[in-house]
């Protein structure tokens, strides 16, 4: 639609260093039971699974909520969704103001609406935004609000297995300045699109490109941030290495080559012991470098109970030690994992010209452990399984 947010761009303040009231003092916080909504009058035919690309088709509606230093957390609004308009001087133009969240709502087996484990997605979304400067809320509050979305475009979320509505939660700053410093105001809003399946047709693992000259994140930056800022300088490395003929950059750091992420994802290996066999489930510790995934930790966790046989390890570890346990045998497999994904399963890493094959059971392209930890999460996800991370959208 070519409707802006008129009121959204009112005049706003212009200090650089607007003061910052404390709640106690009378800023308001975000409060969901104020949500006001206005439900469209020109509803948008609803896409066929087959044609659903990841963030081109977007639901009816948005969520919007502004902030100012001065008056905190204004009225919450679900409104058609439209373009925003923003002065030209908005320091998020200028200096990368800007934090997101990715999660999904999904059609339940007895066709409720739910979500999974969104108090994390609360928690990481208000640790980005601290990062910056921008305001804090309260998240069950937001969750609430994201959950009154979902059921005005309740039609928008596909309800076949594997399919599901991404929802992106997003804040920005609206100061008008070209100053440096806190953001005197920012918007906070909600778009959701439905997307199908990653992979339409069963998993199909990839081929990865070890980077040995760029760097995703280093230690004191925000790689633990979901910062949009983190992502467009990704793309170029990425574009290239597919060039080449590989599906995502593993990001290594350092001399020592330490294994951080591969292309958005977390990263997960298994190894075996040289001296006890004993089996390994690693992935890299959360060093301020590595984004704290949900499907991270939701496979941390579910594998100590999957696999009481394996040794589930949050450590450093070296493109070094990967080619040495796959010179030896002892690499057992390697998948990533993230929110649109959930598992990526990984057939082989190219490094300083050497190619690293990784091990997939006989006529699959996943491991056992991947397998396993994707069928685990989907089954909570769509209601399978009650579990406490599944989140039912209340009537």
């Amino acid at each position: 639609m070519a409707t802006s947010f008129t009121r959204l761009t009112r005049a706003l303040p212009r200090s650089i260093h607007a003061p910052r009231k404390a709640l106690s003092r009378g800023l308001t916080g975000l409060d969901a039971s104020k949500l006001q909504v206005t439900p469209t009058t020109t509803p948008s035919d609803i896409p066929s699974p087959e044609t659903l690309v990841f963030g081109h088709q977007f639901s009816d509606h948005m969520a919007a909520v502004e902030w100012t230093a001065d008056e905190g957390w204004q009225t919450p609004r679900i409104l058609p969704y439209q373009n925003l308009s923003l002065d030209p001087a908005s320091s998020v133009l200028h200096y990368a103001f800007e934090c997101f969240e990715g999660m999904k709502a999904y059609v339940g087996t007895k066709k409720e609406l739910r979500l999974f484990r969104p108090d994390r997605n609360m928690k990481r979304f208000n640790d980005s935004c601290s990062r910056l400067c921008l305001p804090t809320f309260d998240g069950k509050n937001l969750t609430e609000i994201i959950g009154r979305l979902v059921k005005i475009d309740k039609r928008f979320v596909p309800e076949q297995r594997g399919y599901s509505l991404y929802l992106r939660p997003t804040m920005i700053s609206t100061q008008r300045t070209l100053g440096v410093g806190p953001p005197g105001s920012a918007l906070l809003f909600v778009i959701a699109c439905p997307v199908g399946p990653y992979y339409k047709s069963g998993f199909k693992a990839v081929s990865l490109e070890a980077s040995t000259s760029d760097v995703r994140a280093w230690p004191g930056g925000v790689g633990d941030r979901k910062l949009g800022s983190n992502y467009a300088p990704s793309v170029k490395p990425s574009v290239e290495a597919a060039g080449r003929g590989f599906s995502q950059v593993l990001w290594l750091f350092g001399e020592e080559a330490y294994i951080t992420e591969v292309g958005t994802m977390n990263l997960f290996f298994v190894f075996q012991s040289k001296e006890t066999k004993e089996k390994e489930i690693v992935t890299p510790p959360l060093d301020g470098t590595i984004l704290p995934g949900v499907t991270r930790d939701s496979i941390l966790q579910l594998a100590r109970t999957r696999f009481p046989d394996h040794k589930i390890s949050e450590r450093k570890f070296t493109m070094h030690e990967v080619k040495a346990a796959a010179e030896e045998g002892r690499l057992l497999e390697a998948f990533g994992a993230g929110t649109a994904v959930i598992v990526s399963p990984i057939k082989s890493i190219s490094w300083k010209g050497e190619t690293i094959d990784v091990p997939l059971q006989s006529g699959k392209e996943a491991g056992p452990v991947a397998e396993a930890m994707y069928r685990m999460i989907t089954d909570i996800q769509y209601g399978d399984v009650e579990h406490e991370w599944g989140w039912k959208i209340p009537e």
